[in-house]
């Protein structure tokens, strides 16, 4: 009987050893638990398995673990727009900039384009920002048209004049920039210092092996001593940065972790700090401004010996406290952009998940050959399938407004121009400025009022046009487990 438990040990022994081992494939090992065959070899294709990845946070970015929360107004709207009622939804875990993108980083922008698209002023033109936005009719602006751009005083400070289209460039051009660093630490590729024009490292480009390269670029190697360009399913590069989506901004701007017992949220916030006073109450800072807004008319500031905010304009990206998810200036400085277009019945229509409006589902273009086509600038093309453009999705249809005729079932062709008042007449006239080109700001600036530092707060402009107290920061989809393993 001793001899017959001792022969079971030893086999439930031999058993875990065995399946340790991963001769029978196992949960992270190099075997397919489907067939038994090795990963990473020709016989599976070598589709590579990476189990247990944990994604790399991006350079400048800090992670935002994402959660169900109350978007929307948490005071009266003083404005009386009524496009913000309270719901509740899910945001999934993301990255967010730790500060707005600074005029360090929009330079380094720029002076690559000048570099890389060297002759090709339009192309350059088409990024700088506007610095004309300062100018105001009875204010002695001119000196931050000419320094606040270019000159290294300002260079810790948020750049403005940049439009939204602009802001969504910028985020295609960092993520390039971003993965092609990967490449070249991990010597993957050598960096190309010449190219140029279409010969220009992207992202996709590369994934869909079009980029040229150089000479030295070393592509990973199989077991068996072959090699393959990365692929997407490597896990080496990086998801795009982008514009944050609305929910997504007003979630991390509230940084509600601190605020949580359990799953019970024990205080609600108004701003990105708590409590309803805009001072510092701690010994250490006390009395202080704790963001960069107007105080009241004519006071930007506060007094001299005594400047309170310490910021006329705007402030440096790493002034005042962050939030709790180490996020600055997520109320005051500058207004930020976010990926949305706007709508005022937006609450109505909401997703409970990952709430967003602005979907275009778009396809790389081939040629008749099948081979991608590319712009001048070495960018695969993107053209809108059918039925693609979403912007519009239950706006303006007869499910969502009233036909003045009575006959509901007869209504056909009417859209979201239907429902909005759009007047594009030369000599002027009324327009509600809703459209598929009108897009979202949030988080009040140094030109604001309090009342606009809540993050609850919207208000919107047209994607093409900039503003001095509008900038921006960029955002990164998390992949995978939305805490970590």
């Amino acid at each position: 009987m001793k001899m017959m438990k001792l022969k079971t040990l030893f086999i439930v022994i031999l058993a875990a050893f065995v399946s340790g081992c991963g001769l029978f494939g196992n949960k992270s090992g190099g075997s397919s638990r489907t067939t038994g065959w090795s990963y990473n070899e020709e016989e599976t294709g070598f589709i590579p398995n990476i189990s247990g990845y944990n994604q790399e946070t991006g350079p400048g970015l800090v992670f935002v673990e994402g959660g169900t929360f109350t978007m929307g107004r948490v005071e009266q709207d003083v404005m009386y727009t009524w496009d913000n009622k309270p719901r509740r939804v899910t945001v999934p875990s993301f990255y967010m900039d730790e500060t707005e993108v600074s005029n360090q980083d929009y330079r380094e922008y720029t002076h690559w384009l000048g570099r890389v698209y060297a002759g090709d002023v339009e192309k350059l033109n088409s990024a700088l920002p506007d610095t004309t936005v300062w100018r105001r009719e009875l204010a002695f602006n001119e000196p931050y048209v000419e320094n606040y751009f270019r000159h290294p005083a300002y260079a810790d400070y948020p750049v403005v004049g940049v439009s939204w289209e602009q802001a969504t460039e910028y985020c295609k051009w960092r993520t390039d920039r971003v993965n092609e660093q990967i490449l070249v630490e991990r010597g993957i590729i050598v960096h190309d210092n010449s190219q140029s024009n279409q010969n220009t490292f992207n992202s996709k480009a590369y994934l869909n092996g079009i980029y040229e390269g150089t000479a030295g670029d070393k592509p990973l190697e199989r077991p068996d001593g072959s090699v393959k360009h990365v692929a997407w399913e490597d896990g080496i590069m990086l998801p795009n940065y982008r514009l944050p989506t609305e929910a997504e901004w007003e979630y991390a701007a509230y940084g509600l972790i601190e605020n949580m017992d359990g799953e019970l949220l024990t205080d609600k916030k108004l701003y990105p700090w708590n409590g309803a006073y805009l001072r510092e109450d701690s010994k250490k800072g006390k009395g202080l401004i704790k963001a960069n807004f107007v105080r009241g008319r004519g006071d930007m500031m506060g007094v001299a010996s005594a400047l309170n905010d310490n910021a006329d304009i705007t402030a440096p990206v790493f002034s005042y406290d962050p939030n709790d998810y180490g996020l600055y200036n997520m109320a005051g400085n500058v207004n930020e952009w976010v990926s949305d277009v706007y709508r005022p019945a937006s609450f109505q229509d909401v997703e409970e998940f990952n709430p967003y409006r602005g979907n275009v589902i778009t396809e790389y273009r081939r040629d008749n050959n099948g081979d991608f086509v590319r712009d001048d600038y070495g960018h695969l093309i993107k053209d809108t399938i059918a039925g693609g453009d979403i912007r519009n999705f239950n706006d303006g249809d007869r499910n969502s407004q009233i036909v003045e005729s009575g006959n509901w079932n007869g209504a056909q062709g009417i859209s979201t121009d239907d429902m909005y008042i759009q007047d594009e007449r030369p000599e002027g006239g009324f327009s509600s400025l809703i459209n598929d080109k009108v897009r979202v700001y949030k988080g009040g600036s140094w030109r604001d009022r309090a009342y606009w530092l809540v993050p609850g707060t919207r208000r919107y402009l047209e994607q093409e046009k900039s503003s001095s107290d509008i900038g921006f920061r960029c955002a990164m989809n998390r992949l995978g487990s939305p805490s970590g393993l």
